[in-house]
Protein backbone atom coordinates (compact mmCIF):
# COMPACT_ATOMS: atom_id res chain seq x y z
CA UNK A 1 0.00 0.00 0.00
CA UNK A 2 1.51 3.17 -1.00
CA UNK A 3 1.47 6.47 1.67
CA UNK A 4 0.57 9.71 0.77
CA UNK A 5 1.23 12.40 2.88
CA UNK A 6 -1.31 15.53 2.50
CA UNK A 7 -0.53 18.82 4.47
CA UNK A 8 -3.26 20.96 4.28
CA UNK A 9 -4.10 23.37 7.15
CA UNK A 10 -7.93 23.74 5.90
CA UNK A 11 -9.55 20.61 8.25
CA UNK A 12 -12.41 20.08 6.08
CA UNK A 13 -10.38 20.17 2.86
CA UNK A 14 -8.25 17.70 4.42
CA UNK A 15 -10.54 15.25 5.46
CA UNK A 16 -12.47 15.18 2.36
CA UNK A 17 -9.36 14.69 0.34
CA UNK A 18 -8.04 11.97 2.61
CA UNK A 19 -11.38 10.45 2.45
CA UNK A 20 -10.96 10.23 -1.59
CA UNK A 21 -7.31 8.89 -0.67
CA UNK A 22 -8.34 6.04 1.40
CA UNK A 23 -11.69 5.07 -0.25
CA UNK A 24 -8.54 4.50 -3.40
CA UNK A 25 -6.70 1.90 -1.24
CA UNK A 26 -3.85 4.51 -0.29
CA UNK A 27 -2.65 5.35 3.24
CA UNK A 28 -2.72 8.48 4.14
CA UNK A 29 -0.57 10.58 6.56
CA UNK A 30 -2.19 14.35 7.45
CA UNK A 31 -0.66 17.38 8.53
CA UNK A 32 -2.31 20.18 9.55
CA UNK A 33 0.92 22.99 8.55
CA UNK A 34 4.11 22.40 6.52
CA UNK A 35 6.07 22.29 9.73
CA UNK A 36 4.41 19.49 11.00
CA UNK A 37 4.35 18.52 7.29
CA UNK A 38 8.09 18.14 7.31
CA UNK A 39 8.70 16.23 10.86
CA UNK A 40 6.19 13.42 9.06
CA UNK A 41 8.32 13.68 5.94
CA UNK A 42 11.72 12.65 7.47
CA UNK A 43 9.73 10.11 9.90
CA UNK A 44 7.50 8.12 7.20
CA UNK A 45 9.48 8.45 4.25
CA UNK A 46 6.15 8.80 2.19
CA UNK A 47 5.97 7.55 -1.27
CA UNK A 48 4.29 10.95 -2.27
CA UNK A 49 3.62 14.15 -0.89
CA UNK A 50 0.26 16.35 -1.68
CA UNK A 51 0.61 20.32 0.14
CA UNK A 52 -1.15 23.09 -0.19
CA UNK A 53 0.98 26.64 -0.88
CA UNK A 54 -0.78 28.76 1.30
CA UNK A 55 -0.41 28.03 5.36
CA UNK A 56 0.54 28.81 8.63
CA UNK A 57 4.08 28.41 9.91
CA UNK A 58 5.76 27.23 6.82
CA UNK A 59 4.03 27.36 3.13
CA UNK A 60 4.04 24.78 0.76
CA UNK A 61 7.45 26.30 -1.32
CA UNK A 62 9.00 25.81 2.24
CA UNK A 63 8.01 22.43 2.82
CA UNK A 64 9.70 21.40 -0.63
CA UNK A 65 12.50 23.39 0.24
CA UNK A 66 13.41 21.27 3.04
CA UNK A 67 12.38 18.22 1.24
CA UNK A 68 14.70 18.43 -1.35
CA UNK A 69 17.66 19.26 0.79
CA UNK A 70 16.94 15.80 2.64
CA UNK A 71 18.44 12.70 0.54
CA UNK A 72 16.03 10.62 2.25
CA UNK A 73 13.03 12.74 0.77
CA UNK A 74 14.98 14.72 -2.48
CA UNK A 75 12.87 11.90 -4.55
CA UNK A 76 9.78 11.90 -3.35
CA UNK A 77 7.41 12.87 -6.00
CA UNK A 78 5.61 16.57 -4.70
CA UNK A 79 1.93 17.82 -5.54
CA UNK A 80 1.30 21.09 -4.96
CA UNK A 81 -2.41 22.00 -4.12
CA UNK A 82 -3.86 25.52 -4.01
CA UNK A 83 -7.19 27.65 -4.36
CA UNK A 84 -5.05 30.16 -6.78
CA UNK A 85 -4.53 29.39 -10.08
CA UNK A 86 -2.50 32.64 -11.14
CA UNK A 87 0.43 31.46 -13.40
CA UNK A 88 3.21 32.93 -11.12
CA UNK A 89 2.04 30.38 -8.65
CA UNK A 90 2.85 27.67 -11.13
CA UNK A 91 6.08 28.32 -12.71
CA UNK A 92 7.28 29.26 -8.88
CA UNK A 93 6.48 25.64 -8.24
CA UNK A 94 7.44 23.66 -11.00
CA UNK A 95 11.01 25.74 -10.72
CA UNK A 96 11.71 24.65 -7.57
CA UNK A 97 11.43 21.17 -8.45
CA UNK A 98 7.65 20.27 -7.71
CA UNK A 99 5.96 17.65 -9.81
CA UNK A 100 3.03 18.34 -10.80
CA UNK A 101 0.41 21.08 -9.34
CA UNK A 102 -3.61 21.00 -8.77
CA UNK A 103 -5.84 24.15 -8.19
CA UNK A 104 -8.69 23.65 -5.76
CA UNK A 105 -11.62 23.00 -5.70
CA UNK A 106 -10.29 19.42 -8.42
CA UNK A 107 -12.50 16.44 -8.92
CA UNK A 108 -11.72 13.15 -7.03
CA UNK A 109 -10.76 11.54 -10.95
CA UNK A 110 -8.50 14.92 -11.41
CA UNK A 111 -6.46 14.24 -8.05
CA UNK A 112 -5.98 9.87 -8.54
CA UNK A 113 -5.03 10.38 -12.18
CA UNK A 114 -2.23 12.99 -10.83
CA UNK A 115 -1.24 11.19 -8.04
CA UNK A 116 -1.04 7.58 -9.88
CA UNK A 117 0.78 9.11 -12.62
CA UNK A 118 3.31 10.20 -10.66
CA UNK A 119 3.74 7.31 -8.49
CA UNK A 120 4.24 5.23 -11.71
CA UNK A 121 7.02 7.76 -13.56
CA UNK A 122 8.86 8.05 -10.00
CA UNK A 123 8.65 4.26 -10.02
CA UNK A 124 10.17 3.94 -13.43
CA UNK A 125 13.07 6.25 -12.80
CA UNK A 126 13.93 5.08 -9.56
CA UNK A 127 14.51 1.70 -10.77
CA UNK A 128 17.75 2.50 -12.10
CA UNK A 129 19.10 1.23 -15.51
CA UNK A 130 22.02 -1.30 -16.90
CA UNK A 131 25.35 0.44 -16.12
CA UNK A 132 26.19 0.50 -19.93
CA UNK A 133 25.16 1.59 -23.40
CA UNK A 134 22.01 -0.66 -23.68
CA UNK A 135 21.12 0.80 -20.14
CA UNK A 136 21.93 4.46 -21.29
CA UNK A 137 20.04 4.30 -24.23
CA UNK A 138 16.82 2.68 -22.30
CA UNK A 139 17.12 5.96 -20.18
CA UNK A 140 17.17 8.10 -23.12
CA UNK A 141 14.08 6.37 -24.21
CA UNK A 142 12.66 6.98 -20.92
CA UNK A 143 12.87 10.33 -20.60
CA UNK A 144 11.98 11.01 -24.12
CA UNK A 145 8.52 10.19 -23.23
CA UNK A 146 8.40 13.59 -21.30
CA UNK A 147 7.38 16.45 -23.35
CA UNK A 148 10.27 18.45 -22.23
CA UNK A 149 12.83 15.61 -22.98
CA UNK A 150 11.17 14.77 -26.64
CA UNK A 151 13.89 15.22 -28.32
CA UNK A 152 16.79 13.59 -26.32
CA UNK A 153 19.53 11.14 -27.74
CA UNK A 154 18.05 11.65 -31.52
CA UNK A 155 21.80 13.50 -32.83
CA UNK A 156 23.79 10.76 -30.95
CA UNK A 157 26.41 9.14 -32.96
CA UNK A 158 29.36 6.60 -32.16
CA UNK A 159 32.70 6.59 -33.30
CA UNK A 160 35.54 4.17 -33.17
CA UNK A 161 38.76 5.09 -31.53
CA UNK A 162 42.41 3.75 -31.83
CA UNK A 163 44.68 2.82 -28.97
CA UNK A 164 46.64 5.87 -27.93
CA UNK A 165 44.03 8.30 -29.47
CA UNK A 166 43.20 11.70 -28.10
CA UNK A 167 39.56 11.83 -27.79
CA UNK A 168 40.01 15.34 -26.46
CA UNK A 169 42.74 17.76 -24.82
CA UNK A 170 42.57 19.78 -21.57
CA UNK A 171 41.50 23.00 -22.33
CA UNK A 172 38.92 22.12 -25.45
CA UNK A 173 35.69 23.25 -25.56
CA UNK A 174 33.25 20.30 -25.06
CA UNK A 175 31.05 20.51 -27.51
CA UNK A 176 30.01 16.18 -26.64
CA UNK A 177 30.31 14.22 -24.40
CA UNK A 178 31.92 11.03 -24.71
CA UNK A 179 29.99 7.64 -23.26
CA UNK A 180 32.27 4.60 -23.41
CA UNK A 181 30.57 1.88 -25.33
CA UNK A 182 33.44 -0.69 -25.00
CA UNK A 183 37.24 -0.50 -23.95
CA UNK A 184 39.03 1.96 -21.50
CA UNK A 185 39.82 5.19 -21.25
CA UNK A 186 42.23 6.89 -19.18
CA UNK A 187 41.93 11.20 -18.06
CA UNK A 188 45.02 12.93 -16.95
CA UNK A 189 46.47 16.30 -16.24
CA UNK A 190 50.10 17.89 -16.75
CA UNK A 191 51.99 19.23 -14.75
CA UNK A 192 54.21 22.97 -15.23
CA UNK A 193 57.13 19.58 -15.11
CA UNK A 194 55.39 17.84 -17.86
CA UNK A 195 54.26 14.95 -15.50
CA UNK A 196 51.39 13.34 -16.28
CA UNK A 197 48.94 12.96 -13.33
CA UNK A 198 46.09 10.32 -14.40
CA UNK A 199 42.64 11.62 -13.13
CA UNK A 200 40.48 8.75 -14.27
CA UNK A 201 40.15 5.17 -15.61
CA UNK A 202 36.97 4.60 -17.24
CA UNK A 203 35.33 1.73 -18.95
CA UNK A 204 31.97 0.67 -20.31
CA UNK A 205 29.53 2.83 -18.95
CA UNK A 206 31.05 5.68 -18.18
CA UNK A 207 30.37 9.72 -19.23
CA UNK A 208 34.73 11.27 -19.64
CA UNK A 209 34.58 15.11 -18.84
CA UNK A 210 31.36 16.02 -18.20
CA UNK A 211 32.94 17.85 -15.19
CA UNK A 212 34.45 20.21 -17.55
CA UNK A 213 31.25 20.65 -19.56
CA UNK A 214 29.51 21.52 -16.17
CA UNK A 215 32.28 24.29 -14.71
CA UNK A 216 33.23 26.14 -17.83
CA UNK A 217 31.91 24.35 -21.18
CA UNK A 218 35.77 23.21 -21.86
CA UNK A 219 37.73 19.85 -20.99
CA UNK A 220 39.37 20.12 -17.33
CA UNK A 221 42.13 17.35 -18.08
CA UNK A 222 43.08 15.57 -21.81
CA UNK A 223 41.10 11.85 -22.26
CA UNK A 224 43.06 8.98 -24.15
CA UNK A 225 41.96 5.61 -25.74
CA UNK A 226 44.27 2.83 -23.41
CA UNK A 227 42.86 0.42 -26.31
CA UNK A 228 40.59 0.46 -28.97
CA UNK A 229 37.60 1.23 -28.08
CA UNK A 230 34.14 2.77 -29.48
CA UNK A 231 32.27 5.78 -27.76
CA UNK A 232 28.82 7.71 -28.15
CA UNK A 233 28.92 11.15 -28.43
CA UNK A 234 26.26 13.28 -26.32
CA UNK A 235 25.75 16.42 -27.46
CA UNK A 236 26.23 18.65 -24.91
CA UNK A 237 22.84 20.00 -25.09
CA UNK A 238 21.10 16.88 -24.35
CA UNK A 239 23.42 16.61 -20.98
CA UNK A 240 22.27 19.95 -19.87
CA UNK A 241 18.68 18.89 -20.42
CA UNK A 242 18.88 15.90 -18.42
CA UNK A 243 20.43 17.30 -15.06
CA UNK A 244 17.69 20.37 -15.60
CA UNK A 245 14.78 19.66 -17.21
CA UNK A 246 12.90 17.17 -15.28
CA UNK A 247 13.26 16.36 -11.56
CA UNK A 248 13.12 12.47 -11.86
CA UNK A 249 15.44 12.17 -14.86
CA UNK A 250 18.33 14.61 -13.25
CA UNK A 251 18.13 12.88 -9.36
CA UNK A 252 18.51 8.92 -11.88
CA UNK A 253 21.40 10.75 -13.90
CA UNK A 254 23.08 12.33 -11.29
CA UNK A 255 23.29 8.75 -10.08
CA UNK A 256 24.77 7.54 -12.72
CA UNK A 257 27.19 10.06 -12.89
CA UNK A 258 28.09 10.20 -8.96
CA UNK A 259 30.53 6.65 -8.77
CA UNK A 260 32.78 8.08 -11.15
CA UNK A 261 33.10 11.51 -8.44
CA UNK A 262 33.24 9.10 -5.64
CA UNK A 263 36.70 6.98 -7.50
CA UNK A 264 38.36 10.01 -7.72
CA UNK A 265 37.81 11.75 -4.38
CA UNK A 266 39.52 8.31 -3.31
CA UNK A 267 41.72 8.16 -5.91
CA UNK A 268 42.98 11.83 -4.96
CA UNK A 269 43.41 10.84 -0.94
CA UNK A 270 45.48 7.51 -1.54
CA UNK A 271 47.81 9.80 -3.75
CA UNK A 272 48.30 12.56 -0.95
CA UNK A 273 48.83 10.07 2.16
CA UNK A 274 49.98 6.33 1.23
CA UNK A 275 53.20 5.08 0.49
CA UNK A 276 54.53 3.86 -3.35
CA UNK A 277 53.86 0.53 -1.81
CA UNK A 278 50.36 1.26 -0.41
CA UNK A 279 49.56 2.77 -4.17
CA UNK A 280 51.10 0.05 -6.22
CA UNK A 281 48.62 -2.16 -4.56
CA UNK A 282 45.79 0.03 -4.48
CA UNK A 283 46.51 1.01 -8.45
CA UNK A 284 46.46 -3.05 -8.77
CA UNK A 285 43.47 -3.53 -7.26
CA UNK A 286 41.43 -0.63 -8.73
CA UNK A 287 42.87 -1.14 -12.51
CA UNK A 288 41.46 -5.32 -11.94
CA UNK A 289 38.18 -3.99 -10.50
CA UNK A 290 37.55 -1.42 -13.60
CA UNK A 291 38.60 -3.21 -16.13
CA UNK A 292 38.76 -6.87 -15.46
CA UNK A 293 35.60 -8.59 -16.73
CA UNK A 294 33.94 -11.11 -14.35
CA UNK A 295 34.88 -14.62 -16.36
CA UNK A 296 38.02 -13.34 -17.15
CA UNK A 297 39.02 -12.45 -13.43
CA UNK A 298 41.47 -15.29 -13.21
CA UNK A 299 43.13 -13.73 -16.52
CA UNK A 300 44.03 -10.81 -14.86
CA UNK A 301 44.29 -6.97 -16.99
CA UNK A 302 46.63 -5.44 -19.75
CA UNK A 303 48.65 -2.44 -18.92
CA UNK A 304 51.41 -1.04 -20.12
CA UNK A 305 53.97 -0.04 -16.91
CA UNK A 306 54.14 3.58 -18.24
CA UNK A 307 50.37 3.78 -17.85
CA UNK A 308 50.23 1.82 -14.89
CA UNK A 309 53.15 4.40 -13.32
CA UNK A 310 51.19 7.35 -14.46
CA UNK A 311 47.58 5.98 -12.52
CA UNK A 312 49.95 5.48 -8.89
CA UNK A 313 51.78 9.00 -9.47
CA UNK A 314 55.28 7.53 -9.26
CA UNK A 315 58.61 6.76 -12.14
CA UNK A 316 58.21 4.01 -14.01
CA UNK A 317 61.67 2.25 -12.44
CA UNK A 318 59.88 2.62 -9.46
CA UNK A 319 56.97 0.88 -10.33
CA UNK A 320 58.63 -1.86 -12.13
CA UNK A 321 60.74 -2.08 -8.45
CA UNK A 322 58.17 -2.69 -6.58
CA UNK A 323 55.78 -4.99 -9.35
CA UNK A 324 59.36 -7.38 -8.56
CA UNK A 325 58.71 -7.27 -5.08
CA UNK A 326 55.10 -8.09 -4.94
CA UNK A 327 55.41 -10.87 -7.95
CA UNK A 328 58.93 -12.68 -5.41
CA UNK A 329 56.13 -12.20 -2.42
CA UNK A 330 53.69 -14.31 -4.37
CA UNK A 331 50.68 -11.04 -4.57
CA UNK A 332 51.01 -11.30 -8.37
CA UNK A 333 51.64 -12.69 -10.76
CA UNK A 334 53.24 -11.23 -14.64
CA UNK A 335 54.18 -12.16 -17.98
CA UNK A 336 54.71 -9.63 -20.44
CA UNK A 337 51.89 -6.87 -19.71
CA UNK A 338 49.42 -9.03 -18.08
CA UNK A 339 49.14 -8.47 -14.42
CA UNK A 340 47.15 -11.08 -12.51
CA UNK A 341 46.58 -10.76 -8.70
CA UNK A 342 47.50 -14.05 -7.22
CA UNK A 343 46.88 -13.08 -3.59
CA UNK A 344 43.88 -10.93 -3.45
CA UNK A 345 43.95 -10.64 0.63
CA UNK A 346 47.96 -10.16 0.65
CA UNK A 347 47.04 -6.92 -1.86
CA UNK A 348 44.20 -5.85 0.40
CA UNK A 349 46.61 -5.69 3.59
CA UNK A 350 49.22 -3.60 1.55
CA UNK A 351 46.48 -1.29 0.35
CA UNK A 352 45.57 -0.27 3.82
CA UNK A 353 48.58 -0.44 5.90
Amino acid sequence: MKTILLIEDDADMRENTAEMLELADYRVLKAENGKRGVELARKETPDLVLCDIMMPELDGYGVLHMLGRNPATAEVPFIFLSAKAERGDVRKGMEMGADDYLTKPFEESELLNAIEGRLKRSELFRRGFDHGFEGLTKFMEQARGLEALKNIGRDRRTRKAEKKETLFHEGDELRNIPFVVSGKVRTFKINSEGKEFVTGLHGTGDFIGYMGLLENGHATETAEALEECEVALIPREDLLALLYKDRDVSIRFIKMLAHDVKEKEQHLLQLAYASVRQRVAQALLRVHERYAQEKDRDLGVRISREDLAAIVGTATESLIRCLTDLKEEGAIETQGRDIRIKDRNRLEDLAST
